[in-house]
């Protein structure tokens, strides 16, 4: 487990893995070093090479992937495409989206974005399904990984097995109890879930179809995303 490329020879690792049996060898990395010519080098012997972008900008690459300080998102853009370019065999990008996040549309959009300039063979995209470290970090719908999937063309597909989770209250939810709720005034997901006495799972999905519809939209204020309604939608 870990990280492959911080191995200090990665490159040996591989070259004696294929002298030993002749089934492909993947190469699963976040990528955060393919800027580098010498990992570059080092992977060049494997069959498949699945890097991960999980944002598509500095600000969400540092909230999302919490890199070391000295990882520009730029340089890591640019290496994943410069990789591709030298790299022979397939590359097939992963990408992990977390709801009202980089779970929305205009940030898959940047995304996709960023894939089509890396031009992969083939676009994995994924959520959370098990018990995140994070409290923010919540699984987008199965509906909406879908529409998102639709966004990046051919090759992209969704891989992830989603375990809705049962909602702890008793109420049935509504969409228009959560823009009622809205119209009075932003909330995060977290406050939704409180004020409506709801599982904020179950809030997350809602919220993630209202986004789609373009009935309300996310906004980023001071390290938290709030939800407010649209006008007119």
């Amino acid at each position: 487990s870990g990280e492959p490329t911080l191995h200090a020879r990665i490159g040996k690792l591989i070259a004696g893995i294929k002298r030993l049996t002749r089934i492909p060898v993947a190469v699963l990395t976040n990528g955060l070093l393919l800027s580098m010519r010498d990992i570059q080098d080092a992977l060049m012997e494997a069959d498949l090479v699945l890097p991960s972008l999980d944002a598509g900008d500095s600000d969400l690459f540092r909230l999302v992937d919490r890199p070391h300080a000295q990882i520009e998102f730029d340089a890591m853009v640019d290496g994943l495409a410069v990789f591709r370019e030298r790299f022979t065999k397939p590359v097939w990008l992963e990408v992990m989206l977390l709801a009202g996040i980089t779970g929305i549309r205009a940030e898959v959009e940047k995304i996709a974005a960023l894939a089509r300039r890396i031009r992969p063979e083939r676009v994995q995209i994924n959520t959370i399904t098990r018990p995140p470290c994070e409290e923010f970090a919540y699984p987008v719908s199965p509906d909406v990984m879908a529409a998102f999937a639709r966004l990046f063309g051919r090759g992209a597909s969704v891989v992830s097995e989603h375990r809705p989770r049962r909602a702890a209250g008793s109420g049935t939810l509504a969409d228009g109890d959560i823009l009622a709720l809205l119209t009075r005034r932003p909330c995060t997901a977290r406050g939704i879930s409180k004020g409506l006495g709801l599982h904020l799972g179950e809030i997350i999905k809602r919220l993630d179809l209202l986004t789609d519809r373009g009935a309300v939209t996310p906004v980023r204020k001071n390290g938290s995303v709030f939800f407010e309604t649209v006008r007119g939608a």
